[in-house]
């Protein structure tokens, strides 16, 4: 999703001499050029850049997924990431790229955080348990840029979004954020509730399996190993986990692409450093960190706010129901995109825009 949508705002600006990398399956119908490699080999990264020597990288690259992926597969959660960027930004600095920006995560700031989240929050707190081995790593990238910029003097900037949605975006129910999560379970919900099993079983074999218990919850009977049901024997009902007051942030995945391009473009570290409001730290002049540029649209919803929204875009007419015995995650965050404003990018496309957007995506694939 972010790759693809970074790669249609350089497109929209002019830039064709691009090249980006695959794995395990090339995109198909692109005037891309593109290169199989294995992001975590060393030896391929190495090879990649000294063959390609490009000016400048956007690393879009990572592991990432909701409550459920963060929580049960955290050691792959830290390791690849890490291994992701170790490998790029080492390459990116022996190769003598000009610049390079790096996408981390809101979840990088605490579990605790003061709302809106500044710059200068990060490290202040215990971050939230679920995502944690992600935002570790995270960090991590961002401080190698940082670290790189100091003692190299490259000049590779961090940026961190807030939560992205968009084209392309991850729809497996296990692994996916909770936006397309509720779109899917929506509109699979709506063809329940219209009988179409055939659209049904069509979207299982497009965007991945159907757990059983959702199943249950949309009435589909009988719930087979293998198979899809053969009939709808309740009225359908769409369960969402958590209480539905956790307030979250959502950026329409080209705005935050564009934003990439134009700090690209337009932002080196070194107007990150002086610009900068090291808060009442009482650093001295010389102490240098925070230099990430936080990435979002200021605004937040509340899950069942969202819920609501997605249920109307949708057009299904049942129950929506919030299991409170599921964890919530962290209760806000929001990010201040102060910094962001002030170097000039602000967001175009509104959430009620962008749902409609990705619901028509969605159902076009």
């Amino acid at each position: 999703m972010v790759g693809s949508a970074i790669i249609r705002s350089l497109q929209r600006h002019g830039y064709n001499n691009l090249v980006s990398s695959y794995h395990k399956r090339k995109p198909e119908k692109s005037d891309l050029r593109w290169v199989d490699l294995d992001l975590l080999d060393q030896l391929q990264v190495a090879e990649f850049f000294q063959a390609e020597s490009p000016d400048h990288v956007f690393l879009a690259a990572a592991k990432v997924g909701g409550i459920f992926a963060n929580h049960n597969y955290r050691a792959d959660f830290i390791y690849q990431n890490l291994q992701i960027q170790n490998n790029i930004i080492q390459s990116s600095y022996k190769n003598g790229v000009k610049k390079l920006l790096f996408l981390g995560s809101s979840c990088i700031y605490p579990k605790e955080c003061p709302q809106p989240m500044q710059e200068e929050h990060l490290l202040t707190g215990p971050l939230e348990y679920t995502n944690e081995p992600y935002a570790i790593a995270k960090i991590a990238g961002m401080k190698m840029c940082e670290s790189y910029n100091l003692q190299h003097g490259t000049n590779f900037i961090s940026v961190m979004p807030t939560n992205l949605y968009g084209p392309r975006d991850n729809f497996d129910l296990e692994t996916s954020h909770v936006l397309p999560a509720l779109i899917r379970k929506v509109h699979l919900a709506k063809l329940a509730s219209e009988n179409n099993l055939q659209a049904i079983n069509r979207d299982e074999r497009i965007f991945g399996p159907i757990p059983a218990d959702l199943k249950k919850s949309l009435g589909i009977s009988p719930i087979g190993p293998q198979a899809l049901a053969k009939s709808i024997d309740k009225e359908p009902e769409v369960i969402i986990w958590g209480s539905g007051t956790p307030m979250r942030e959502f950026m329409y995945s080209d705005d935050m692409a564009d934003a990439c391009v134009y700090l690209m473009q337009n932002v080196d570290f070194r107007d990150v450093v002086q610009n900068r409001n090291k808060g009442d730290s009482g650093e001295s002049d010389d102490i240098v960190r925070n230099c990430h540029i936080n990435v979002g649209t200021g605004k937040e919803i509340s899950i069942k706010e969202l819920a609501e929204m997605v249920k109307e875009v949708v057009g299904f007419r049942g129950k929506l129901v919030f299991d409170t015995s599921m964890p919530d995650g962290t209760p806000r965050k929001l990010l201040d995109v102060s910094r962001l404003r002030e170097l000039g990018f602000r967001e175009k496309v509104d959430l009620g825009n962008g749902i409609e957007k990705l619901y028509r995506w969605y159902t076009e694939q």
